[in-house]
């Protein structure tokens, strides 16, 4: 299967809309009011007006061209954690294709990104519960504690070089393929710089 991961553009509002929706669904489902498609259509459309590139956005295409991920950052200005600069502040994958390195891997754009900009540290908020929370801590991400030395699910990254320094290679200059069939890794740079594709060999 191949996956492509690229920038959003307001093209994908409606699309992002309902990935959303069905991820936070599916990561809080105890949640009794849940936001609906109208509610998040309206706060991607809201984003995308604005002009202060304040934000980015990576999402994921699966192999039909449908979004199955997205990451969102954005910079990180409050003064209760002042040694981080940059916000994770959105990172969801449908559950189907969990486990197959593209969190790792969108991951990896954001903080590239990050470090582009200047920003070289990174928060995030998870609730404490998720078991996503292992998948940041193998990312090398520091809980953050309260002055009671109790952890309520924050996460971060005091130096992002050296996160950057731990993605994959095929993602450092533009765009590349990564075979993984029977073991081999082939390697070409591609000209669409900006994207990643990511193709795996977990179909049977």
């Amino acid at each position: 299967m191949t996956f492509i991961i690229r920038e959003a553009i307001a093209a994908d509002i409606p699309a992002l809309a309902h990935l959303h929706v069905k991820t936070w669904n599916a990561t809080y489902p105890d949640v009794q009011k849940k936001p609906t498609y109208e509610i998040r259509e309206r706060q991607w459309r809201e984003a995308f007006e604005g002009t202060d590139g304040s934000w980015f956005c990576f999402v994921v295409e699966g192999p039909n061209g449908e979004l199955v991920g997205f990451a969102k950052g954005t910079p990180y200005e409050h003064l209760d954690l002042p040694g981080f600069a940059g916000e994770l502040s959105k990172i969801y994958l449908l559950r189907e294709y969990q486990r197959e390195s593209l969190g790792r891997r969108v991951v990896c754009h954001v903080v590239r990104r990050f470090v582009s900009q200047g920003i070289c540290s990174m928060v995030l908020f998870a609730d404490p519960q998720n078991p996503s929370c292992r998948f940041y801590e193998a990312l090398g991400a520091e809980r953050l504690l309260d002055k009671a030395a109790n952890f309520h699910g924050g996460y971060g990254w005091r130096d992002l070089r050296s996160l950057a320094a731990m993605c994959p290679t095929e993602w450092v200059s533009g765009c590349w393929i990564l075979s993984g069939r029977c073991g081999m890794i082939a390697r070409r740079p591609r000209r669409d710089v900006g994207c990643g594709i990511l193709q795996t060999s977990a179909d049977p």
